[in-house]
């Protein structure tokens, strides 16, 4: 077992050789300018790393993209070898990252409760209270109540 410290050093080299491969090395049409790497991660034998990408574009663009880092996948892997120096070069795993379709779901959300808010606002506007500006009874007003029974 490898320590979490040398896994995250080699996590961080593998991001770093497949990001430098992938806009410098790699011809394929399919990895373009916009597929970026956003995180790795390396199991705890350092066996196996995943690398998580993003791609800029449309879902054929994404699908091409995917089966561009499968085919380069063999490559990409000798590179790290080189770099990393260590007995075992990791296989690595390609995976699309959720982190942007989250954000746009979240995104999606802060816009709906915006327009609610803005719905709110709008119907508060010339509303008056029910019972009054302050509809609570205070002590004062019990004592006046008090004193009129009294007198009757």
């Amino acid at each position: 077992m490898a320590d979490n410290a040398r896994a995250k050093r080699l996590a961080d080299l593998i991001r770093e050789v497949v990001a430098q491969k992938l806009q410098r090395g790699i011809k394929d049409p399919r990895l373009g300018s916009h597929v970026t790497i956003t995180d790795t991660r390396v199991t705890g034998d350092l066996r196996e790393a995943t690398v998580f990408y993003t791609v800029y574009g449309d879902e054929e663009e994404r699908k091409a993209a995917a089966a561009g880092l499968e085919s380069a996948k063999g490559i990409l892997r000798s590179e790290v070898g080189r770099a990393a120096g260590v007995k075992f070069t990791p296989t690595l795993t390609f995976v699309a990252d959720a982190l942007p379709d989250t954000a746009r779901t979240i995104e999606d959300l802060l816009d709906k409760a915006r327009q609610s808010d803005e719905k709110v606002r709008q119907a508060a506007t010339g509303a008056t209270y029910a019972g009054g500006a302050d509809p609570y009874r205070k002590p004062a007003d019990d004592d006046s109540d008090t004193d009129g029974d009294a007198t009757e």
